[in-house]
């Protein structure tokens, strides 16, 4: 090892000083913030207060009460997470209470989603169709921050209203508020909340959204995606509108289900990055369904004979040099110049998604 000289030891000047800022802030980065049993109970009684003044909190509320769902400050999440299995809403303490009062207000209509049939996961749906649920979940609990917070602005509670108004949801506050200024019979109608929705599928959270749905896909943790035998669900119209339901008013979805359906603007997937993902996706998948159809028709071709691999370990005059027979990767398909033709077709093909079709036919 060569030996050190003073100059290596040198550390300059700006360098020490930061090191030393460093030093003294960090025993305070190491303290404990969260708060007591009172304090949390304080804030929670203060975050009712303030959503009483507003009428569609307040049925959230009333309904979250009526089953059993508690409402509960938990320093173990980022911000906040409704638990559906526990029946919990987990709210993290230790941020600002204005931000406490809206995060609230999301896992509430999460809950509502919840009773009303709609807070399904997207992964059991066909990936585009699974695209399109997600985005439609996260534009509905958009529609519910922006509308408890204009409810409260109307109630004398500014702070709310300027919290929205200073997020990036500011864009979704101007379209409501801009409705709601024109006639005041829009908040119950559906028409302000239907133009928050229009504007969240305008703007690029739906390539933010899409990211992270696709990335979920990949993962496929739970096999919903790859590996889910049944048949894949698609998006109904009841589903839309079973978003849309309120505690009171119009369902503001409901007269919209066939043109979010339909309409590009909500389904397409403008993202190239992402489209490129979500076609992997389907082709895996299709992929996957086509070689267990192909497996099927192959043991009904020879009549349900198949090899028992364990019986024929186990046989005494079991042939080890013939072992490598058994792994054969085209054994349906003989290695002949029309069938590597074909196989090259398709291959290169766009269609190659519709492989199953093809199969169809061909048994026909």
């Amino acid at each position: 090892m060569a030996n050190l000289g003073s100059s290596d030891l040198f550390i300059p000047e700006d360098t020490m000083l930061s090191l030393e800022e460093f030093a003294e802030n960090a025993e305070s980065l190491s303290l404990d913030y969260s708060l007591t049993n009172d304090e949390k109970q304080k804030r929670f009684n203060d975050i009712k207060d303030i959503l009483s003044n507003s009428r569609l909190a307040s049925s959230y509320l009333n309904v979250a009460e009526k089953h059993n769902v508690e409402i509960t400050m938990s320093a173990q999440i980022e911000k906040s997470f409704y638990d559906r299995n526990s029946g919990k809403i987990l709210i993290n303490p230790n941020i600002d209470i204005n931000d406490q009062v809206l995060l609230l207000v999301r896992e509430l209509r999460c809950h509502w989603q919840h009773r009303s049939g709609a807070l399904i996961n997207p992964l059991i749906f066909q990936p585009e169709h699974a695209i399109l649920i997600n985005r439609v979940q996260e534009a509905d609990l958009a529609v519910s921050i922006v509308r408890v917070a204009w409810e409260l602005q109307l109630s004398g509670n500014k702070e709310i209203w300027e919290r929205v108004e200073d997020s990036p949801m500011s864009d979704l506050a101007r379209a409501y508020a801009k409705e709601s200024f024109l006639d005041f019979r829009t908040i119950n109608n559906g028409v302000a909340s239907s133009a928050v929705f229009e504007a969240w599928f305008l703007s690029e959270r739906c390539r933010h959204n899409d990211k992270k749905i696709i990335q979920k896909m990949l993962a496929d943790c739970n096999g919903y995606v790859f590996e889910n035998e049944s048949l894949p669900q698609n998006v109904t119209v009841e589903l839309i509108a079973a978003l849309g339901t309120m505690p009171f008013g119009k369902n503001y979805l409901s007269e919209h289900a066939l043109i979010i359906m339909n309409d590009p603007v909500f389904s397409e997937v403008r993202d190239r990055s992402n489209a490129n993902f979500l076609w992997f996706i389907k082709f895996e998948r299709t992929f996957k369904e086509t070689e267990q159809y192909l497996q099927i028709d192959s043991d009904l071709s020879t009549n349900g004979i198949s090899h028992d691999l364990l019986n024929e370990g186990q046989d005494q005059n079991y042939d080890s040099s013939s072992s490598a027979d058994i792994i054969q990767l085209f054994e349906r398909f003989p290695s002949t110049d029309g069938s590597k033709e074909h196989m090259r077709r398709s291959g290169d093909s766009a269609e190659i998604i519709n492989i199953k079709c093809w199969a169809n036919t061909k048994q026909k």
